[in-house]
């Protein structure tokens, strides 16, 4: 298109030495943070190689994106994990190129991969995170669009490392500058809670100490990030949208009754009735004064000291579904949550700042989830403790009530949301059923041309009736299988769920590492 050309021209005016290697057939790829093009380099032998060029944006911070082509230099190249032919940069412009990895639309083949295809393509994941988690990177943004996928070629490359961040013993030594940047400035908790209707709501918080720590770390102001969830569909851009294959997300946008818990006047918008936020304005004027008067302390401080809530007045609303005026005056606390909305794990959603690599299993684990159940997006979510929730009705309320204690958050959720057993939801929802079930008479219950479940329903739903209508969706309507050929469908082994469920682990510190993976019995008769 014209635009496309235009944004050539640009490239080429903006990095001139390109002009005299590659020929920019096209744009790829655009997100946030960059552009992807297709390009030719005229070799010596004559043959011309098909090449990726990523222009990242000029405002991306130098140490980033250094970092990035570290981790491409000393842990790319092999695993299936992309690696780096070049680099070009003039002043504030640089251009990242990387061999071509010919790909299929995650999307566009979903329903058409056979189970041994699923299997394999989980495997060479395991084999990219077992890679880069052995040199210390966390990739943070694990997604199908970042896990390139050549069908006919069966090759596979894991992309995009530029939300990178290094554990502590990191072997990229420029992650280790980029993580104790990311690190500084940590402060409060926050405890934002959101209303899921029907009387429902969930919020999270730190773990109770003193009445004066609560208030000092219970939560601040309404996240903001919560509003900001959108604003970043991952640093590879917009999720397979080049495409026009039918989205089948088990969970839609509207399937929760979800507020900003930032107090509103408009009654239809508000989180909490106004009669349950606690009123302690006056006391909080007060206590200002007296700070501001305090000659000892200097005028900067003073007034820093002033724009947030003092840390002696007490909160009420500890472990409760409200939010009182002294929390939602409180500075949030820092802590990494880059990624893609739908793939993040529960202790980036809840804040933990310590995270590990176990939040790119988490990841793997949701990909894993969408190919076994046939649903992409299998979360969808408009902000992070709506999508805890998404969570909670697939493996529990309580049990990531419990999960959240072990890193130190406590969530509060005010009714029980069973566990869901995943080879039966799975299945339900890809419209396939075991060979037991089948020989009982049961055939698939639903067809694949359904685009979404019947949960993502114009009626905010609480997380329990989610729950059971995940269970119960397809009894009312079961459809003969069109193909006779199941693909393996109907013979899928308990060791794909048992893997599953050690991927989903809602406890960062027991979840499956991805060398444990690669060795899980489900991969038995793979070769390394």
């Amino acid at each position: 298109t014209a635009g496309i050309k235009k944004d050539i021209e640009k490239l080429y005016e903006a990095v001139p030495q390109l002009v005299n290697v590659f020929k920019i057939k096209d744009k790829i790829g655009e997100g946030t943070f960059s552009s992807v093009y297709l390009a030719t380099a005229q070799l010596q032998t004559g043959y011309e190689e098909k090449m990726a060029l990523k222009h990242l944006i000029p405002t991306s911070h130098p140490l980033r994106i250094a970092a990035e082509l570290q981790c491409l230099t000393v842990a790319g190249g092999q695993d299936n994990v992309m690696g780096v032919k070049y680099c070009f940069r003039k002043n504030d412009h640089v251009v990242i190129v990387m061999p071509y990895l010919e790909h299929e639309s995650f999307l566009d083949i979903l329903n058409s991969l056979s189970f041994e295809e699923v299997r394999e393509y989980m495997f060479n994941l395991f084999k990219a995170l077992r890679r880069i988690h052995h040199f210390g990177i966390v990739h943070r943004d694990v997604k199908p669009s970042n896990f390139l996928y050549n069908r006919q070629l069966k090759k596979y490359a894991l992309v995009d490392f530029g939300l990178a961040q290094g554990t502590p013993d990191t072997k990229i030594e420029l992650l280790k500058t980029a993580h104790s940047e990311d690190q500084e400035g940590s402060c409060l908790h926050t405890n934002p809670v959101v209303a899921l209707g029907n009387g429902v709501s969930v919020s999270v918080t730190a773990p109770k100490q003193t009445a004066q720590q609560s208030a000092s770390k219970a939560a601040d102001r309404r996240s903001s990030s919560l509003s900001k969830v959108q604003m970043k569909q991952g640093r590879g851009g917009k999720e397979d949208s080049g495409h026009h294959s039918v989205q089948r997300s088990v969970f839609g946008e509207r399937n929760f009754n979800v507020y900003s818990s930032t107090y509103q006047d408009n009654s239809s918008t508000k989180l909490i009735k106004q009669s349950k936020i606690i009123d302690v304005s006056s006391r909080k004027l007060v206590t200002k004064k007296k700070i501001i008067s305090t000659k000892t302390v200097s005028n900067g401080a003073a007034r820093k000291a002033a724009s947030g809530c003092p840390l002696n007045l007490p909160c009420d609303c500890y472990a409760t579904d409200r939010v009182c005026s002294v929390c939602l005056s409180r500075r949030q606390q820092v802590a990494p949550r880059a990624g893609t909305p739908g793939f993040r794990a529960p202790e980036v959603l809840t804040k933990c700042p310590t995270q590990t690599t176990a939040i790119d299993m988490w990841s793997a684990g949701i990909i894993f989830l969408s190919l076994l159940s046939g649903r992409y997006p299998f979360f969808k979510a408009s902000d992070d403790l709506t999508a805890l929730a998404q969570i909670m009705t697939v493996r529990g309320s309580r049990e990531t009530i419990q999960a959240a204690r072990t890193f130190g958050k406590s969530v509060v959720c005010t009714q029980v949301v069973p566990t869901q057993n995943l080879r039966t939801l799975c299945e339900k929802l890809r419209g396939t059923n075991s060979s037991s079930e089948r020989s009982q008479g049961e055939g698939p219950s639903r067809s694949e041309n359904n685009t979404a479940l019947p949960v993502a329903a114009d009626k905010p739903c609480a997380p329990e009736t989610l729950g059971k209508q995940i269970q119960q969706s397809f009894q009312d309507d079961a459809l003969e299988m069109r193909a006779p050929d199941m693909k393996g469908w109907d013979q899928v082994p308990d060791e794909a769920y048992d893997l599953l469920d050690k991927l989903l682990d809602l406890n960062p510190a027991t979840r499956i590492t991805a060398k444990e993976a690669v060795l899980h019995p489900f991969f038995k008769d793979i070769r390394l």
